[in-house]
């Protein structure tokens, strides 16, 4: 079961699980870098924070930007970003992915809905 956590979770998150940005546990590292560990976090917190307070799409947008400056940022320069900004910019990222994907599913159901309606109606 383990074995096969390791060897899907990066593949889902497309981690590129270096052991400098990762956490480790008893010794072992995470499946996961820090930054996708956040987002994990953040995705399994949306399933409840979504039935109390559901962002709009702007305000998604806007908890995605800490993510990306801080990636981007340490990408293009010779700032070297640490695991608990990491951690923390991708729980953002995880809630705010989760938003864009239930206003999107949401959206799409409910033009294909009433699309299916139009065609019953004809």
């Amino acid at each position: 079961m383990i074995e096969s956590i390791y060897r899907w979770l990066p593949r889902i998150f497309g981690c590129h699980c270096r052991s400098d940005r990762s956490f480790f546990y008893k010794g072992r590292q995470f499946p996961i870098c820090a930054r996708c560990t956040g987002e994990l976090a953040g995705i399994m917190v949306s399933i409840i924070l979504f039935w109390f307070w559901k962002p709009t799409i702007l305000i998604s947008l806007l908890m995605m930007i800490p993510a990306m400056v801080d990636g981007l940022v340490q990408r293009f320069t010779s700032y070297e970003s640490t695991n608990l900004k990491r951690v923390i910019t991708g729980f953002f990222l995880g809630i705010a992915l989760s938003a864009l994907i239930a206003h999107f599913t949401i959206f799409a159901y409910m033009n294909g809905y009433h699309f299916g309606q139009t065609l019953r109606s004809r």
